[in-house]
């Protein structure tokens, strides 16, 4: 066997089959290193005014390269969802390292040219698919490798995501600087070339890694059918096929979830320092500071809660995430108005870890509802909400206080806390939503398969 014929057998799904006995923790170390170069997109707003600059663009303009992203992250999520299943983890994740890399190349060329769409045709396109594609590629993997921590597992490798921007900002800000001196391009070109290389460091270690569980694996201890209550894919009698599933009133009730998780909680990381600032009146250094303590809630709140929800039920979870949320967010006006600082930031912290969790627990949501089989296709078309979810949350926000103070005449604070007050509405319209999640039905379960325990607390095995 040549070179060429082994790494395409390393690469297909049959060479990704783990030998026994294989940890299943270094495929989630894989889905970590997968998803941390990807959590950049989150911090790529220190990129914005340096683009400003350089290419004479308006600042709306150059937000249209992170918009592009988010756009084409959910697209991507949704085409080729089911080719990931098909092709499996590795090739999958490599797919997403050579689009990652290449975005990254085509916007320092677009710098270069000094053209904001050539930029964005790189990071916002080419990048997004790349985005897109490496979001989904662990999901169904990990699902198969824990059975019995569904949510922990998930909530894990997307932690990784939400974590990304606290390392790829600052990276960002100190390339940027290290590279500007006697640059007319402020140093973005060197620096977007620099994060390339590195992240692909990643991602190919992430491909390597990763492992699909062999033929009869189960966790040591754990019993199919008895351990997880809240599934109807225990003994793989409920795996719905993604062209069926996406049928099913279930995908849409939880498309809907998500999208209003993630308007409500995307427009508040976009505007968190301006908020911040014109509610509660600190200085744009504490403001920073508050704005990478949400970035740690958000990354926690992804592993937490999700590890939570396979203790209280997938259902349970999301009822606290929408409706404590919403009450969270009603508070955070009052907490501003007393001057309250510490009831302010502490109500803040937990909306933006419910925002990550709902990131997290959706695809373990997914396989409760339709199996592990097709989770990763079904995911990635579920994650078309995240698409719309990035326009209509700043869009909440942005042009909400906007209309308020130009407008209705209100001053700043008045116009967030009214702004909030909305946001916290989406969370009770997700709620509502959240109610009506049951068990789908198909003709391929019995009319007498019940879902036992759909709200009851599961169990696991350690």
């Amino acid at each position: 066997m040549g070179t060429f014929d082994g790494l395409k057998m390393a690469l297909s799904k049959d060479g990704a089959v783990a030998a026994p006995g294989y940890s299943r923790w270094l495929v989630a170390a894989a889905a970590l290193l997968i998803h941390f170069p990807l959590g950049q997109a989150y911090g790529f707003s220190v990129f914005n005014a340096p683009l400003v600059k350089v290419l004479g663009s308006s600042l709306t303009s150059v937000g249209w390269i992170f918009s592009v992203a988010i756009i084409f992250l959910g697209l991507s999520a949704a085409v080729f969802g089911k080719w990931v299943e098909r092709v499996g983890p590795r090739k999958a994740m490599l797919a997403s390292a050579l689009c990652f890399f290449s975005g990254f190349l085509v916007s320092a060329l677009g710098v270069l040219m000094g053209s904001l769409p050539v930029v964005i045709l790189g990071y916002g396109v080419i990048g997004g698919t790349g985005l897109g594609i490496g979001y989904i590629s662990p999901v169904s993997t990990l699902i198969k490798w824990f059975p019995d921590r569904r949510g922990m597992a998930t909530g894990l490798a997307i932690m990784g995501f939400g974590g990304g921007a606290l390392v790829g900002s600052p990276l960002a800000v100190n390339l940027m600087k290290y590279f500007s001196e006697g640059s007319q391009y402020g140093g973005i070109p060197a620096t977007f070339v620099t994060m390339a290389v590195l992240y692909l460091g990643f991602q190919l270690s992430a491909a390597w890694i990763a492992r699909i569980p062999f033929a009869g694996y189960q966790p040591r201890g754990w019993v199919p059918g008895k351990v997880d209550a809240a599934h109807i894919a225990s003994n793989g009698a409920g795996d719905f096929p993604v062209s069926e599933a996406i049928r099913q009133p279930q995908f849409w009730l939880l498309w809907g979830i998500l999208l209003l998780n993630v308007s409500a909680g995307i427009g508040i990381l976009g505007q968190a320092s301006l908020m911040a600032q014109k509610m509660v009146g600190i200085s744009a250094a504490a403001a920073a500071g508050f704005v990478g303590l949400l970035s740690l809630c958000n990354m926690a709140g992804r592993f937490i809660w999700s590890s939570f929800s396979d203790r209280i039920g997938r259902k349970w979870a999301y009822a606290m995430y929408s409706g404590v949320g919403a009450l969270a967010y009603w508070a955070i006006p009052g907490a501003a108005a007393s001057g309250n600082m510490l009831l302010f930031v502490a109500l803040f912290a937990l909306v933006m870890s419910f925002y990550g969790a709902g990131f997290a627990t959706i695809p373990a949501y997914l396989a409760d509802m339709f199996g592990k089989k097709e989770v990763g296709a079904i995911h990635g078309r579920l994650l078309t909400a995240w698409s719309m979810a990035g326009v209509i949350g700043p869009l909440v926000v942005n042009a909400g206080r906007d209309y308020l103070v130009k407008t209705e005449g209100l001053a700043d604070a008045a116009a967030y806390s009214t702004v909030v007050y909305v946001l916290g509405g989406l969370l009770v319209a997700e709620f509502v939503l959240n109610l009506f999640v049951k068990e789908p039905r198909s003709s391929a379960i019995p009319a007498n398969t019940s879902i036992p325990g759909m709200l009851s607390p599961q169990t696991s095995s350690k």
